[in-house]
């Protein structure tokens, strides 16, 4: 079985519009937390930036919170604006959800995919698997990966999903054998996400 990957390379942008200049893009930059203290509360926001007229604005992660409520690694991770908690708020669809954006991952990732044995025996069966919850509509990944048209996976590829219907959880699919002798060609070793 053959493992591909699908990897984020950036943080995704994020479709939210700016109450400036109506641009429809931003972002998080690097990554930063503003952590406000009111008392004995708390307020945790997640700072994002307008891609257009670079607007900062704030996302709240915590709201009016007490210290205790909050686990003393995470609160420390706010504070020195740890990457991996950037990350894992940003992409946490509760989040999105409250603050009605979603996530743009144009270019934000890429398919670490090593070749497909050209002598070996077909069918071939592949494992795909996210990093990252990257929404890929699988007859896009997988001509992407292998350099098939999209009419040819639907006729050679055999997988337990919806091929048309976008997806961010691991799956796997079975490649048949072509007309030409030793089948597909091989993906490269790693190829932006662009589908």
């Amino acid at each position: 079985m053959l493992p591909w990957v699908v990897r984020r390379t950036r943080l995704p942008l994020l479709s939210l519009r700016c109450v400036d200049c109506r641009s429809e893009s931003a972002t998080t930059g690097n990554g930063r937390f503003r952590v406000n203290a009111n008392g004995k509360l708390l307020d945790v926001w997640l700072l994002v930036r307008c891609v257009s007229c670079d607007r900062t604005s704030k996302l709240p992660v915590h709201e009016r919170a007490t210290v205790r409520s909050i686990d003393p690694q995470e609160l420390h991770g706010y504070h020195v604006n740890d990457p991996d908690l950037v990350a894992a708020r940003l992409l946490d669809p509760l989040l999105a959800r409250r603050h009605h954006f979603a996530l743009d991952w144009t270019g934000a990732w890429r398919l670490d995919a090593p070749p497909a044995p050209l002598d070996g025996a077909w069918p071939v069966r592949v494992e795909v698997a996210f990093e990252d919850p990257v929404p890929v509509r699988p007859e896009r990944l997988i001509a992407h990966g292998l350099g098939l048209s999209r009419n040819e996976v639907l006729r050679r590829i055999k997988c337990d999903i919806s091929l048309r219907r976008p997806t961010s959880t691991g799956f796997t699919f079975t490649v048949t054998a072509g007309d030409q002798p030793g089948g597909p060609p091989g993906p490269p070793g790693s190829t932006p996400g662009t589908c």
